[in-house]
């Protein structure tokens, strides 16, 4: 059991590597077999060391006995324990769909798949900024061969765009790193909260310069205004598994943040406190707003699910920027729902992209689909979920969200941004709906009917939402307990700090 938190890196990686290699290389079976074996165990890897993360305690895995800040640390908390829960369930339900056929489209999806998985998991579980880096970059490599997995000018164009960003910001991720690293003298995380108060004052302007550009950085990730342009003809262009596991991706800049924001530069970083907190604001704003003229403007589905995701980012931003534990546990709560929903709902977009002949998912009429039924249930539900009406998750995440700003001066702020959003999202998904469904031009000729692995894994992702609802008082209560230790660097450090994890 002491080796536990570091299995969801090495599984995904082994599995990765055994699939490159014969007999499994090229037997599409033996691929998908080892594929959803080792998601399976990384989903209940996931939720033990969430259990054990629930009691309250930090567990610390120290790489060749290097005691920390000097070697490499895993930190399994309630938070990191979270999101690898989180993306382990979404990447089951993707490669579940995959498992369909998507897979046969282009060479070397399913280690391609494990090894982005690997770098998510990393990217949650490392103990300090640099291997943070590190594991960024093993993510984004895997996702610029997903994203053009198949073929095609669309995917082509749109990786184009995505990999030079993404380079960009990872040279400025590379000078971040540089800086602090010149001035505080570590890149751990727990040691980096307790040096960054202690700065000089010729040093502070240096050391907030660093932490600005890693925002940059994150920002990037996490598609905030005006880093955000990319994101929906990218996500609209990648193979339906891979969008929806790319759902996650903005989930690991917004986690980023969180971290870094919270714990280095948080209330006790001294004249560094909640550095990022005024740019936080105009940036969730603004995100909100563009992402609502997104929303509205959207010319097909999946490019509507991609500004939904924005949308989402935006909303997510809102509580980042309140810098409270209320704040966060409401924006944890959301966070996970946002990302199984959209993760779904890129999944039904190619449900019905497939059964609408040349219209695909424009918003123009088209040829009736030979399974509206089922179809059409999905797409209510999360249509629904993400638009945040009751009785679903979206209600419940954004109610939160409202009540931790409703005692303050910002509510004026959060609440028409918010509000105005989720109408916007309403109105658009009743147009797309009404479109995709009722505007029918002709009878099917012929129809390529959906199989029971993708409706398992498009319901498997969508029904989290009631399922969030019905157990959403104890699922509410661990956010806050999640963002309460996250808050609280005494306690949440104390096993980080040299000599402390041992």
């Amino acid at each position: 059991m002491e080796h536990l938190a570091i299995l969801p890196i090495l599984i995904p990686l082994l599995a990765g590597v055994l699939m490159l290699l014969p007999p499994i290389s090229g037997q599409i079976t033996r691929q998908r077999s080892l594929s959803l074996a080792a998601l399976s165990a990384l989903v209940l890897i996931s939720l033990r060391l969430l259990l054990q993360a629930d009691g309250g305690e930090i567990q610390l895995y120290v790489l060749g006995d290097w005691q920390p800040p000097f070697g490499i640390v895993l930190v399994a908390d309630r938070l990191s324990t979270l999101m690898l829960l989180l993306g382990s369930v979404l990447g089951f339900a993707a490669m579940l769909y995959a498992c369909a056929g998507d897979d046969r489209q282009g060479a070397y999806f399913h280690p391609l798949f494990m090894f982005q998985l690997m770098g998510i998991n990393g990217a949650f579980l490392t103990g300090d900024i640099f291997n943070l880096f590190v594991f960024f970059e093993v993510l984004l490599i895997a996702s610029y061969a997903l994203l053009i997995h198949g073929g095609g000018k669309q995917k082509t164009r749109a990786s184009v765009h995505y990999v030079v960003l993404n380079l960009v910001g990872s040279s400025i991720f590379l000078f971040a790193l540089g800086i602090l690293y010149g001035t505080l003298g570590t890149l751990n995380i727990a040691d980096l909260s307790q040096k960054v108060g202690q700065l000089e004052a010729g040093e502070q302007a240096i050391a907030g310069a660093g932490a600005l550009m890693l925002l940059v950085v994150f920002g990037l990730k996490s598609a905030i205004l005006p880093l955000q342009f990319w994101l929906p003809s990218t996500y609209a262009a990648a193979s339906a598994p891979v969008a929806a596991l790319f759902a996650i991706l903005t989930k690991v800049g917004i986690y980023s943040i969180l971290r870094v924001f919270t714990v280095i530069f948080g209330d006790e970083a001294g004249a560094l406190a909640q550095i990022a907190t005024p740019w936080l604001w105009p940036l969730a704003i603004l995100t909100l707003a563009v992402a609502t003229v997104g929303v509205l403007a959207a010319a097909g589905l999946r490019q509507l699910i991609g500004q939904l995701v924005v949308l989402s980012v935006g909303t997510l931003l809102v509580g980042l920027a309140m810098a409270r534990s209320e704040a966060t546990g409401a924006l944890l709560y959301y966070l996970v729902h946002s990302t199984l929903v959209c993760g779904g709902l890129f999944l039904l977009a190619d449900m019905i992209t497939r059964q609408r002949g040349k219209a695909e998912d424009r918003f123009v009429a088209a040829r009736r689909m030979c399974q509206p039924r089922g179809i059409g249930i999905a797409f209510f539900i999360g249509a629904l979920a993400i638009a945040g009406l009751p009785p679903f998750s979206g209600f419940v995440g954004k109610a939160l969200l409202l009540k931790a700003a409703e005692l303050n001066a910002e509510a004026g702020w959060v609440y028409p941004a918010v509000l105005l959003g989720g109408l916007a999202a309403l109105i658009a998904l009743s147009r797309a709906g009404t479109t995709l469904f009722w505007d029918v031009s002709r009878e099917p000729d012929s129809c390529e009917k959906v199989s029971r692995l993708q409706l398992a894994a498009v319901f498997l992702l969508l029904g989290s939402s009631p399922l969030l609802v019905i157990f959403g008082g104890p699922f509410s209560d661990f956010t806050y307990d999640t963002a309460t230790q996250l808050h609280g660097l005494s306690r949440a450090l104390g096993p980080l700090l040299p000599g402390g994890g041992s």
